[in-house]
């Protein structure tokens, strides 16, 4: 939704160097950037083991133990036993800036409340997503369950924060009144901290507030907030988001063993890792000019980033708490199906061997492939993990309900997708920056290419990259400080440049031409290709170049420019190259018949030397 204007932090020093640590709900990493001839670069990094849990309880172990093995690496002192040295001592030991995310104990667990689901709860919704938290449940007037199940549930869940939400000001307050009953009603406790009142944020009807006081005030720890919703054509999401960054503060992570030291060796406040990240996805979209999609998937959890809009001003963030490469690996499963899975995989595979290998994976979670088979089947299990986890931002990312709009006749036969309300425009989209063990490390760059393509189906023109050693956190941190320092090591260190792809839009029958593309790369020799329908093309073009391209789409598809027109675009290179899909959007569809299907994957492997040629060889011939 409209970004709101992120909070930054002045300090009364010059930064020159800036040590950073994220801790994580397994491993605790640790960055140090310095400035080196005028601009700001990533030097070391150091990760161990997170120590918030049983026998250690105290964050700053891990903590501490990341940082010794950056000092390792330098050669330089940052520790001393008050904690990081700031600022920077003559002698050379210590840093001008220390800062930190956190996502340890769980990270931030909330429940929100509205009183029209599809409204003022989706609101909510979207506040919480976007200040880092995992949404456990959304309670609403409308929802379908009972009044008692409601309460249950909010007993059961114990939240570390609710944000509650409802009407616009100067309307009805009866609904919003009846929800806040509710949640007296429950008596919820917080997840952390017994004793301690659980936080409600209030950000509804003004003119309820006195009752909010009556019925929750004595009950829990009332915050009260403008409105999100002051009226149906507005969405205010800024005082909400700064409240529960402030609780986050104060509740979770007070209350989480060792953060109370942590906090004082920080002037900025600790970030929710999922909040740092966002805050990085709008600075590159400023910084780059262009609309862009991010994803992190993790052992866990998948979290999807948008920002869109002709001024960058839709900011949108989902987690999906259940769709992940390990510990979630079932639910992947069980959510795509088996169909969906077997489908990106081009060799026969026996359905209780593919269900078995992937439990084995859940109870298993630290393992990492060990065969071919093993590595095209978890990167099938990835594929369809972001599917699900963008079909589910989509259906989020979506414009204001309850407001009337005055349609375009010309937008009267739009695509699917601008109609259905989502604000995620494919074809506006300028870059995917993937995250995560699965794409950050696929053995070759070109596999963490494919599987977004794959996943996301992007079209005309879109720049793919990863994310290299997962460091966005704390550069999201960095930039409510020195958003140039945060930029200059996120496009110089961050992110690696897969290069760029070309899809084609529209429907077409395998084998018509379906694009006519010339390159001319700013070192070598113009190249002219047309790729078939059905069919994908790899272009060598290395990265710190660029290129002039002429797309001329056949068949009335349309690369960027409208159905039959020509489309020139400056393009950059990347580490691996410009990618032409033309196996279709709108839909997207792989064969039915097994093994026509597994013959298509193989040549599309294989024209984008996905996979070693030998192996490619043998699945051919078996």
């Amino acid at each position: 939704m409209p970004e709101e204007t992120v909070k930054t932090y002045k300090l009364d020093r010059e930064i020159n160097s800036v040590l950073a640590t994220d801790c994580g709900s397994t491993t605790t990493k640790a960055i140090l950037i310095e400035k080196v001839n005028g601009e700001y670069r990533l030097v070391v990094r150091g990760e161990a083991p997170t120590t918030v849990e049983a026998p250690f309880e105290d964050v700053t172990m891990g903590a501490r133990n990341a940082i010794r093995e950056v000092e390792e690496l330098t050669g330089r002192r940052l520790l001393d036993e008050n904690g990081v040295i700031t600022p920077r001592q003559p002698d050379g030991s210590g840093v001008d800036i220390y800062l930190s995310t956190s996502s340890a104990g769980g990270g931030l667990q909330m429940m929100v409340a509205g009183v029209i689901k599809i409204m003022t709860a989706e609101s909510a919704e979207r506040a919480a997503l976007g200040a880092g938290a995992i949404v456990m449940d959304t309670i609403s007037i409308d929802d379908g369950r009972k009044p008692f199940e409601k309460i249950q549930r909010i007993r059961h869940l114990r939240p570390d924060m609710i944000l509650l939400s409802g009407g616009i000001d100067g309307g009805t307050i009866t609904h919003v009144v009846q929800i806040a009953e509710l949640i007296a009603a429950a008596e919820p406790k917080p997840r952390l901290g017994i004793g301690f009142k659980l936080p409600i944020i209030y950000a509804g009807n003004a003119d309820a507030r006195s009752h909010m006081e009556k019925i929750l005030g004595e009950k829990t720890d009332l915050r009260v907030v403008d409105n999100i919703r002051p009226v149906l054509e507005k969405e205010n999401l800024g005082p909400a988001r700064e409240e529960i960054h402030r609780l986050f503060m104060e509740h979770v992570m007070a209350q989480a063993p060792g953060y109370n030291k942590l906090m004082k060796w920080t002037p900025v406040p600790i970030m929710p890792t999922p909040g740092a990240v966002g805050l990085l996805m709008q600075q590159a979209a400023r910084t780059f000019d262009l609309s862009l999609v991010g994803v992190d998937i993790g052992g866990a959890t998948t979290d999807v980033f948008s920002v869109f809009g002709a001024n960058h001003e839709f900011f949108n963030r989902t987690v999906s708490a259940n769709l992940g490469m390990s510990y979630s690996i079932c639910n992947v499963l069980l959510e795509a199906g088996v169909a969906n899975i077997r489908r990106w995989i081009p060799f026969d595979i026996d359905e209780a061997d593919l269900r078995n290998r992937i439990r084995n994976k859940m109870i298993r979670p630290t393992t990492i492939p060990q065969t071919m088979e093993e590595l095209i089947i978890e990167q099938a299990l990835a594929r369809e993990a972001l599917r699900l986890a963008f079909e589910h931002h989509k259906s989020l990312a979506v414009g204001l309900r309850g407001v009337q709009r005055t349609i375009d006749v010309s937008r009267t036969f739009a695509d699917q997708q601008v109609s259905a309300g989502t604000l995620v425009d494919l074809m506006e989209l300028g870059m995917l920056v993937g995250s995560g063990g699965v794409l950050s490390h696929a053995p070759r760059r070109v596999q963490s290419a494919l599987m977004m393509l794959d996943a996301f189906v992007p079209e005309g023109f879109t720049r793919l990259t990863v994310d290299s050693i997962f460091m966005m956190p704390q550069l999201g941190v960095l930039s409510t400080v020195h958003p140039e320092a945060a930029t200059q090591v996120f496009d110089r260190d961050c992110l690696i440049r897969l290069g760029e792809a070309l899809a084609p839009v529209g429907p077409g029958r395998d084998g018509q031409d379906a694009v006519t593309v010339t390159m001319t790369p700013s070192q070598g020799k113009p190249v002219t290709v047309t790729v078939p329908f059905g069919s994908m093309a790899l272009l060598p073009l290395p990265e710190g170049t660029t290129a002039e391209v002429e797309a001329k789409p056949h068949q009335g598809l349309d690369v960027g420019g409208g159905r039959g027109r020509t489309v020139k675009r400056t393009i950059e290179g990347g580490v691996v190259g410009f990618i032409i899909d033309a196996r279709g959007r709108q839909p997207f569809v792989l064969p039915d018949d097994t093994k026509e299907r597994n013959r298509k994957l193989i040549e599309w492997l294989r024209a984008l030397d996905v996979y070693p040629a030998e192996y490619l060889d043998q699945l051919a011939k078996a």
